[in-house]
C-alpha cells in the first residue's frame, strides 16, 4: 500500500506539470519540455483482467476446491502487483526481495496453471509482463525462453497443441514489456544527460566571461589608477604633461568599453602588439622602465589573445604589488611553440596577504601553486589551449611570469621570416 501510495502520488505531480507544460505549448508553439507521467505500476494493472476466465469459473463453482482457487488467485494478484509497482525503481527492481516476489508468483502460476488448465494458464502471460519489468539486460533472454518453455511444459500437460498459444504469448509479453520500459528508461536518461550537458555549458560559459570582464577591468583599472596618480603629480608643476595623462586615461577608457562590449558579444580578438603598447604605457606611468623584445615568427590570433591576457594581468601585478623600477616582457617564437616571459626586479613573493605580496603569490616557478583569480584563470586558458603557465620568484628576486604556448600545425604554413625586436623606453 506504501508503494500503491507513492507511485500516485509521483504520478499525480508528473500529470500536473505534464498537463501545465502542453497547455504552454499550444500558446506559444514551443517545443515540450516535459515527456509526461513516466510510466509505473499502474500501467500494468489492466492486464489483470486476463484473469477474468478463471475469476468467472471460481464463482460459476466450474473450479474444483474453489477455496484454494480462491487462495490462489488472491495470492497471485498480489505478488503481481508487488512486484509490478516495484519495477519501475532501479534499487527495488534489483533488491533481493523483489526476485524472491517474482519467484514465488512463478511457484503460484505454475501450481494454479496445472491445478485447473484452462483460463488459469492465462496467468504464465501475465507472470511474463510481471519477469519482463524486473529483468533487464544479460538475463532477459534466458528469463523469456526458460518462462516460455516452462509455459509451454505445464499448459501441454492440461491442454495439448494449446500450450504453443500459451507459451508464445509468454514469450512475447516478457519481451515487449521489457523492451518498451528499457527504451522508455533510456529516452528519459538522455533527455538527462542533454539537460546536465547544457547546465555544464552555461556553468562553463559563465566561468569564461567572468575570467574575461576580470582580466579586462582589473588590467584597465589599474591603469586609469595609475594614470590619475601620475597626473596628479604632474598637476602642480607641468600641466602639458597631466594633460597627457589625462588624455591617455580617456583613450584607455574607450578602449575598455570597446573590448567589454566586445567580450560580451563573444566576438573579442585581441592584438599583443596592442597589449604591449598599452603595458608599455602603464609601466611608463607608474615609473617602471619597460623592455620590451619580440622576436619569431606571427602569431594566430588565438595565440595572441591569450598572451595578451598573460601581459595584461602579470603587468597589472607589477604596476599594483612588485615596486620594481624596471620590468621587462620577453616573446620568442619558433615554429613549434611560443614562449612570453615577463619579469621585475621588485620586491619579489611576499607571504600570502602580506604587504607588497603580489596578486597570485606563487613560491616557486612551475605553476603548481598558482593561486588567485588572475593567474588561476589564466592556467586554465592556456591549458585548454594545450599550454602551461608558471609564475614565482625570479632567480635574481623580483617577481617571473612565463608563458608556452603550442603552435598548430596549420598555423606554420603561414608563418613569414623571423622577426627580431627590441623596444626600450626609458624609465620617467
Amino acid at each position: 500500500m506504501t508503494e500503491w501510495q507513492t507511485s500516485r502520488t509521483d504520478r499525480k505531480g508528473d500529470r500536473d506539470a505534464f498537463v501545465a507544460d502542453q497547455k504552454a505549448v499550444r500558446k506559444t508553439g514551443r517545443l515540450p519540455e516535459h515527456l509526461g507521467p513516466p510510466p509505473s505500476g499502474f500501467a500494468l494493472l489492466p492486464w489483470l483482467l486476463m484473469g477474468m476466465g478463471a475469476f468467472s469459473n471460481l464463482f460459476q463453482g466450474k473450479t474444483p476446491n474453489p477455496w484454494i482457487g480462491g487462495i490462489g488467485l488472491l495470492v497471485f494478484n498480489s505478488l503481481y502487483i508487488h512486484v509490478v509497482f516495484r519495477a519501475f525503481t532501479k534499487q527495488a527492481r534489483e533488491a533481493r526481495s523483489t526476485r524472491g516476489a517474482l519467484l514465488a508468483l512463478g511457484i503460484v502460476t505454475c501450481l494454479l496453471g496445472g491445478l485447473y488448465g484452462g483460463s488459469w494458464l492465462l496467468f504464465f502471460p501475465l507472470l511474463g509482463l510481471a519477469a519482463g519489468a524486473i529483468v533487464r539486460g544479460r538475463w532477459l533472454g534466458k528469463t523469456g525462453i526458460g518462462l516460455s518453455a516452462l509455459a509451454g511444459v505445464v499448459a501441454g500437460l492440461r491442454d495439448g497443441w494449446g500450450a504453443v498459444n500459451v507459451a508464445y504469448g509468454t514469450f512475447l509479453s516478457t519481451m515487449v514489456t521489457a523492451a518498451i520500459l528499457s527504451l522508455s528508461d533510456a529516452v528519459r536518461e538522455l533527455r538527462a544527460a542533454r539537460e546536465e550537458l547544457a547546465r555544464q555549458a552555461v556553468e562553463k560559459e559563465r566561468l569564461r566571461f567572468s575570467r574575461d570582464l576580470h582580466d579586462l577591468l582589473g588590467h584597465t583599472l589599474s591603469v586609469i589608477v595609475v594614470k590619475s596618480e601620475a597626473a596628479r603629480r604632474l598637476a602642480p608643476r607641468d600641466m602639458d604633461a597631466a594633460l597627457v595623462q589625462v588624455s591617455d586615461i580617456e583613450s584607455v577608457g574607450r578602449q575598455a568599453l570597446t573590448e567589454i562590449r566586445e567580450a560580451v558579444t563573444g566576438y573579442r580578438e585581441g592584438s599583443l602588439a596592442a597589449d604591449l603598447d598599452r603595458a608599455r604605457s602603464a609601466l611608463l606611468a607608474a615609473g617602471v622602465e619597460p623592455v620590451v623584445r619580440q622576436s619569431g615568427p606571427p602569431l594566430a590570433a588565438q595565440t595572441e589573445v591569450l598572451l595578451g591576457w598573460v601581459v595584461r594581468e602579470a603587468v597589472t601585478n607589477v604596476v599594483r604589488h612588485s615596486g620594481a623600477g624596471r620590468c621587462e616582457i620577453t616573446v620568442d617564437g619558433s615554429a613549434e611553440h611560443v614562449r612570453l616571459r615577463v619579469t621585475d626586479d621588485g620586491r619579489g613573493v611576499a607571504p600570502p596577504g602580506g604587504p607588497g605580496s603580489p596578486e597570485s603569490p606563487v613560491p616557486g616557478i612551475g605553476g603548481t601553486g598558482i593561486g588567485g583569480t588572475g593567474l588561476k584563470g589564466l592556467t586554465e586558458r592556456l591549458a585548454a589551449a594545450g599550454g602551461l603557465l608558471e609564475a614565482g620568484a625570479g632567480a635574481r628576486n623580483g617577481f617571473t611570469v612565463v608563458a608556452e604556448l603550442p603552435v598548430d600545425p596549420a598555423e606554420r604554413m603561414g608563418m613569414a621570416e623571423p622577426t627580431d625586436v627590441v623596444r626600450r623606453v626609458p624609465s620617467l
